[in-house]
């Protein structure tokens, strides 16, 4: 029991870099044979945190609609929210493509093979992706995990509870006890990051050699060096013309990068991600339990706008394709719109290449040469949209004054551990 304790009583950040230390190391050692046996831990710690981000997200959602008094305020903050979503695509676009420009990653690689099994994906219409945000059904998109979908039915219900004032006041006050109950199910879930972390790299590493990685190495380097510039630069930038202080950001947010880094998946980091915006960096919860969820869902400025374009500069390179001034604008224009169009839709990082390289005319096959690494790569895709996800709240309650300086500027980052939010009984 002491043992526990004392693990416990460890920051939660150092916990989950030890598992990935180790996972690492034990991947490095056992190879191939080792991914059968650490594959399992990983798969249950993302299918526990999948399961609570529903549940979450619909009473988080209703809760935070219900508490922000009528329409035109969630007006009002979606619409500075989603601004906010383009403003910050459109820059992640422009790292993307003048990194490119530098490395130039498609140039100089030899024969490449495309992944087995790769076919061009079918891209949604426009009309299908917005019909499909209302849901026919609201249990079934529950049960089937439609986040956007959920999204809408939670906010259509909040905004009803809103309009029944005192009638509803007993169904508010039940709301939002499930809601703090689901936020201590996550609680319990989150302790187990630090083994899901161990299982998923142990898995990455053991399962991928490093003759898949050397042919796409400078595709991989440019990659991750516009991922960094995106963080560092472009929201840190942001930041300081808010009077915010960077460091204080990512100090805040670091639990959630890292469990966005260690299972690739927006969704899995939207508990941390929501904690941490809250309760480390004093974002208001109303407001923050709205504008998380949907940035979950449709912002991604790795996925959705560094990736395709940096894709998009990799194919013309590779198959001799010269790009027109109208060309990069286009890619422009599909990446920051088409991250929105093609939000929910699964392996959206693929059909968002798919979808930028169709519309400036490049040979969407090439995508099917980035499959076989796209697990690597997602890593710093997803900690890039997890990060953005988290710094457009954060602005936004700047600007709207929701957000609680003095927990930003001087209160010590709540930590994720049983320990310091010890449950009673």
């Amino acid at each position: 029991m002491q043992i526990i304790q004392r693990w416990l009583g460890i920051r939660f950040w150092k916990r989950v870099l030890a598992g990935f230390v180790l996972g690492a190391a034990a991947g490095w050692l056992c190879g191939p044979a080792g991914v059968p046996f650490f594959q399992p831990l990983g798969d249950v710690y993302v299918s526990l945190i999948k399961m609570i981000a529903v549940p979450l997200v619909f009473f988080a959602v209703i809760n935070s609609v219900s508490s922000l008094h009528g329409v035109q305020r969630m007006a009002a903050l979606g619409g500075r929210t989603f601004l906010w979503f383009a403003v910050t695509a459109t820059l992640a676009v422009g790292v993307g493509l003048a990194v490119a420009l530098v490395a130039r990653p498609g140039e100089g690689v030899g024969e490449l093979a495309m992944a087995a099994g790769y076919h061009v994906r079918e891209l949604p219409s426009p009309v299908k992706v917005l019909l499909d945000v209302v849901p026919t059904n609201p249990f079934k998109a529950l049960s089937e995990g439609k986040i956007l979908q959920v999204i809408f039915f939670a906010a259509l219900l909040g905004l009803a509870l809103v309009k029944l004032g005192e009638k509803s006041s007993r169904l508010r006050a039940l709301t939002g006890e499930a809601n703090d109950a689901m936020i201590q199910v996550t609680r319990f879930v989150l302790e187990v990051t630090p083994i899901g972390t161990f299982g998923l790299i142990a898995a990455l590493v053991g399962g991928y050699g490093f003759e898949k990685l050397v042919p796409l190495g400078k595709f991989v380097i440019a990659l991750n060096l516009a991922c960094a510039i995106q963080i560092v630069v472009v929201y840190g930038g942001l930041l300081m013309a808010h009077g915010l202080s960077p460091r204080r950001f990512f100090r805040g947010v670091f639990p959630a990068m890292q469990v966005a880094f260690t299972s690739s998946s927006s969704f899995a980091s939207m508990p941390v991600a929501l904690r941490s915006v809250t309760q480390n960096l004093g974002v208001a919860p109303e407001y923050a339990s709205f504008a998380v969820p949907l940035g979950a869902s449709i912002k991604m400025d790795g996925c959705g706008a560094i990736y395709p374009a940096i894709s998009a500069i990799f194919v013309a390179q590779y198959f001799g394709v010269p790009l027109e001034p109208s060309q990069y604008f286009v890619i422009l224009l599909a990446s920051v719109l088409g991250s929105f169009g093609t939000a929910g839709v699964p392996g959206t990082a693929t059909v968002m290449v798919t979808l930028v390289l169709s519309s400036a005319g490049l040979p969407v096959e090439g995508v099917g040469y980035l499959v076989a690494i796209d697990r690597v790569l997602d890593m710093m895709r997803t900690m890039t949209n997890v990060t953005g996800q988290m710094l457009v709240p954060v602005i936004v309650a700047r600007e709207e004054g929701l957000l609680d300086l003095s927990v930003y500027r001087g209160g010590e980052p709540a930590e994720t551990s049983a320990v310091r939010e010890r449950v009673p009984g």
